[in-house]
């Protein structure tokens, strides 16, 4: 499409209609995207640096490799899409719809996703260092083998989530909903810390 012909910067897009293009490697920077409809689109190794999304949708989109870095996503609907080896470092997403959501791998480090439904959701191995889920409702979502360091999950619901072989230094569980939570002997002994225990793991 000839709006992703060239790299876009500081260029705001309103009530576009972008649905089932194929954006490829496109570059925006600083762009603000208002009710653009990206349903069904595709990216490949795209870049949005620093771009604002305000009610749009990317319903059943499709990203691989790409990059949304340091963006401002709100009112945005994710409904189905695919976000396969993506970045979004630092991306804020704030009333947005994120389920279903397929999710292979990425870095979604500094993210802030507060009070969010992310229930049933598998981020199996993905990068949330100093993620924010503070108040999110991880019910049933697979975190196994992610990297949680430093991440923030103050008062988040985590019943019967798996966090087996996640990494969770510096992350504070105390406030945290572990109803069922399933941990592995790494998790088990950092929770039971919090609350107080003295935990002996030579014996």
């Amino acid at each position: 499409m000839s709006a992703t012909d060239q790299p876009r910067h500081d260029h705001h897009f309103r009530g576009e209609d972008w649905w089932g293009d194929d954006l490829g490697a496109a570059r925006f920077v600083d762009c603000t995207f208002t009710d653009v409809d990206l349903s069904e689109a595709s990216t490949s190794g795209a870049v949005f640096e620093r771009c604002t999304f305000h009610g749009g949708r990317l319903n059943a989109s499709t990203h691989v490799a790409t990059a949304f870095v340091g963006c401002d996503f709100r009112r945005t609907s994710f409904f189905d899409a695919t976000l396969d080896g993506c970045k979004l470092v630092g991306s804020t997403f704030a009333e947005c719809v994120l389920r279903p959501l397929t999710v292979i791998g990425g870095s979604w480090l500094g993210v802030s996703i507060r009070g969010t439904n992310l229930s049933r959701l598998d981020l199996t191995g993905l990068d949330l260092r100093e993620a924010d889920l503070s108040m999110s409702d991880l019910t049933l979502t697979n975190l196994s083998r992610a990297r949680l360091d430093r991440a923030m999950l103050r008062q988040a619901t985590l019943d019967r989530a798996d966090l087996r072989g996640a990494s969770l230094d510096g992350v504070d569980l105390s406030s945290a909903d572990l109803k069922r939570t399933k941990l592995d002997l790494a998790g088990a002994v950092l929770l039971a810390e919090l609350h107080g225990a003295e935990v002996d793991t030579s014996v």
